[in-house]
């Protein structure tokens, strides 16, 4: 089952001129364009690929990686910003749109924003700002001494609030 951003491990059925088709199963056969077709690739070969939608939401792939996927937070730069939303630079040729109604705050050109990436009510890929929305609210199963990896998010007067394994809000006093 395909995985929309995510990486997955999707089967060349076709080459063309502009690309190579991967098998998408229900989804049917998905673009891996030309510039992202690694060397040698051939028909039956193994791809690990990005789905994703382009910018007339069709199902497209990439080989390259997004500085983020569904289900995870990042800091990404907005490129532009107009009535729709806010467009962040997510390192793949389609930016990352933010609906206004999923902005904190207004966005801003040019500024960094943390952010959860997901799927809309229609499948598209998005981001959202409101961040509480999408982090634990149980208290948190970590022990002492227990290895985490974190994200810091901002500076507060008592400390520093950072992202604990995707999951739960932490204070670095």
């Amino acid at each position: 089952m395909i995985r929309v951003g995510q990486f997955n491990k999707l089967k060349v059925i076709k080459e063309v001129a502009f690309g190579v088709y991967l098998d998408g199963g229900n989804w049917g056969e998905i673009l891996l364009p030309n510039k992202v077709v690694p060397q040698g690739t051939r028909v039956n070969d193994v791809v690990d690929a990005f789905i994703y939608f382009d910018s007339e939401d069709k199902i497209i792939a990439t080989t390259l990686a997004p500085r983020a996927k569904v289900g995870s937070f990042a800091f990404l730069k907005v490129v532009d910003v107009n009535r729709i939303g806010a467009f962040l630079d997510w390192g793949l040729e389609k930016d990352l749109l933010v609906p206004r109604p999923e902005q904190r705050r207004p966005m801003e050109k040019d500024k960094s924003y943390l952010v959860y990436v997901k799927q809309d009510n229609e499948g598209r890929i998005i981001a959202s700002s409101k961040i509480d929305h999408f982090l634990d609210q149980l208290p948190a199963p970590y022990k002492p001494g227990e290895e985490v990896n974190l994200l810091i998010a901002e500076t507060t007067p008592l400390g520093t609030k950072a992202i604990i394994n995707d999951s739960h809000w932490g204070l670095i006093h």
